[in-house]
């Protein structure tokens, strides 16, 4: 028992750290993150500190494993569901990062600048790296499947699912890039439509399913964290 609530207690307190540590690359940046930053901030000693991680590069690859774990973790149980089809396995895919996205919104609207900073080019590219790792060997099952149901025609899944997470993350730093633009506008947002429609149809084409069999996102959603202006308000102004 003991080992048990020492274990949990050296748990909550290497998480308490990381949280802190979040917070200030979100703010700063982490290459301007010191760790009497951290030491600060949780009013520890260095030595309580180093008890816990024993460098900066192990607290940034703390925080990197867990990132990329609480991404794996929300997507298995939809991998693992034996009532669902490929397909609906790949829609729930998309509807997992969404949902997880829109919960974390406001989070992410408040660091997005901090977080494309060049002082966060670090941790982002090693993110990036972990991400493409852990969502392909979890789409590599899920294509498999549908290769076995034979509503998916490709010969590499493997190779098709590394490309699937690359795709992705791509989109992402794409919208990410139009949301950070000065002044965005409707246009802006029918940039990002049009990217979001061009990586569906690639997806499509690339497992060999027909034209519309994966359902985009909400539009509403989407729009909203554009702030792009409502077309129907615009011309009612006119």
């Amino acid at each position: 028992m003991a080992r048990t609530v020492k274990k949990a207690e050296h748990f909550a307190k290497s998480n308490e750290i990381l949280d802190a540590t979040m917070m200030l690359i979100n703010t700063k940046g982490y290459e301007h993150v010191a760790v009497q930053d951290i030491l600060d901030t949780l009013r520890i000693s260095r030595g309580g500190f180093y008890h816990y991680f024993d460098s900066k590069q192990a607290l940034l690859e703390a925080l990197i494993e867990r990132s990329a774990s609480e991404v794996q973790q929300a997507l298995l149980p939809v991998v693992q569901n034996p009532r669902l089809s490929a397909i609906q396995k790949v829609q729930a895919y998309f509807d997992s990062s969404t949902r997880w996205k829109t919960s974390q919104k406001e989070l992410i609207l408040s660091a997005i600048q901090n977080w494309y900073s060049d002082e966060n080019a670090l941790i982002r590219l090693k993110l990036t790296a972990k991400s493409h790792t852990y969502m392909s060997r979890l789409l590599d099952p899920i294509i498999r499947q549908g290769i076995e149901e034979k509503v998916f025609t490709t010969s590499y899944p493997a190779e098709i699912a590394v490309i699937f997470v690359g795709m992705t993350l791509s989109l992402s730093d794409s919208l990410l890039e139009l949301m950070l633009a000065p002044n965005p506008d409707q246009g802006t947002f029918q940039k990002a439509q049009a990217f979001l429609d061009a990586y569906f149809e690639t997806i499509e084409r690339m497992l060999g399913v027909p034209a519309g069999s994966f359902k985009v996102l909400d539009i509403a959603v989407f729009k909203e964290w554009f702030g792009a202006p409502n077309p129907e308000m615009n011309a009612a102004k006119e």
